[in-house]
């Protein structure tokens, strides 16, 4: 089971729409689900700016590619995990994902993986 960011994730990617696509607002609209007290929660920059990076690059099942985003850090993070796990290589738990993409074993993630991970193993990452 994935933590509540990569819930959201799941959520805002599974929602049937009627018309358009637009990522953002069913980021939005998981966060009041999942978080409907915590606004901090739901403000959350680094899960966001994960999930909507790989929308953006159309790395997500039934999003199309757009600009859904202006931060670029975290949504780097999210692409380089992704086209890691699609290699397919290896195995990789959050936390060796994470020091591959950053190349640093001092800085801790900040769900960004969880966001991955969780499309990841619903077989909601598509690949390029």
């Amino acid at each position: 089971m994935a933590n509540r960011y990569g819930e959201a994730a799941l959520v805002a990617t599974r929602q049937e729409a009627s018309g358009d696509v637009d990522p953002v607002a069913r980021w939005e609209s998981a966060m009041e689900t999942l978080y409907p007290t915590s606004p901090v929660a739901r403000r959350k920059g680094a899960p966001r700016g994960a999930f909507l990076g790989l929308c953006e690059e159309g790395l997500v099942k039934g999003i199309p590619a757009g600009h859904y985003s202006a931060t670029r850090v975290n949504k780097d993070y999210a692409v380089r995990a992704a086209a890691l796990l699609t290699e397919g290589t290896r195995s990789w738990s959050i936390s060796t994902l994470w020091q591959a993409v950053t190349n640093n074993s001092e800085k801790t993630h900040n769900s960004q993986m969880d966001i991955v991970m969780a499309l990841w193993k619903n077989g909601l990452i598509v690949g390029k």
